[in-house]
């Protein structure tokens, strides 16, 4: 369940990301689109970052490499 969280996540930082390119794009700088993307895109990070943070704490995932 948290794994499917963290990729829910990552996907809508993705979006968010895009999202404020699309306004860089299209909008040349007349409306605050790509301000509030990206805004809701480190406000996604930071959420991502916590729950990381707070899974890895209670034992619900656990690092795995070298």
């Amino acid at each position: 369940m948290v794994k499917f969280v963290i990729i829910a996540c990552l996907v809508a930082i993705v979006l968010s990301m895009a999202s404020g390119l699309f306004y860089l794009v299209t909008d040349k700088g007349s409306s605050k689109k790509m301000v509030n993307a990206l805004s809701v895109r480190v406000g996604l990070s930071i959420l991502l970052f916590v729950l990381l943070l707070l899974a890895w704490s209670q034992g619900l995932i656990t690092p795995k490499g070298m």
